[in-house]
């Protein structure tokens, strides 16, 4: 099936605002769905607490990124579509799911703070613009994801009371 030159320049004016508001919906249904479980009867934290968590925050990003993307096209209203070469960068997409599925499975074992730790610095390495990968700026991701790690392993060890997996750290 070969793609034709409109559908390109459809997906790259409107993609923003379809996939805004397709989360927009998506980010809804979570919302509706997490009142629907059962409250719990033990603690004040029930089920439904991180699907609401997750929904709102999914949903305001949505709002932001619809927000965003009318606010390109009144910005481009009237003007013609300058025809630029496609900057894709598909080596990065494949070493994030590459690196998304090792993260899958090595969490359990090696447990969750090697694991995160190691993945979210190689994925901000990986995404991060080539000019902004010297020692300097891995240093920052490295101090800005031990940090992020232990704080998010605390909260939810301490806060949520919910265990992660330890893996070869025995905490």
């Amino acid at each position: 099936m070969l793609k034709k030159e409109g559908d390109v320049v459809f997906i790259k004016k409107y993609g923003d605002l379809i996939v805004g508001a397709f989360y927009a919906v998506l980010s809804a249904a979570i919302l509706i769905m997490a009142r629907a479980l059962p409250k719990s009867k033990v603690m004040a934290i029930g089920p439904d607490f991180m699907p609401t968590v997750v929904g709102v925050i999914s949903l305001v990003l949505s709002i932001i990124l619809i927000v965003q993307a009318i606010g390109k096209l009144h910005a481009n209203k009237g003007a013609d579509e300058v025809k630029k070469k496609d900057e894709s960068d598909y080596k990065r997409v494949l070493e994030s799911l590459i690196l998304a599925t090792i993260y899958v499975n090595v969490l359990k074992p090696v447990g969750f703070l090697i694991s995160t730790f190691v993945y979210l610095t190689l994925q901000m390495i990986v995404l991060a613009p080539n000019d902004k990968r010297s020692k300097k700026e891995i240093l920052k991701y490295v101090i800005i994801n031990l940090v992020f790690t232990v704080v998010v392993f605390v909260l939810f060890r301490y806060g949520f009371k919910i265990i992660l997996p330890s893996g070869i750290i025995k905490i």
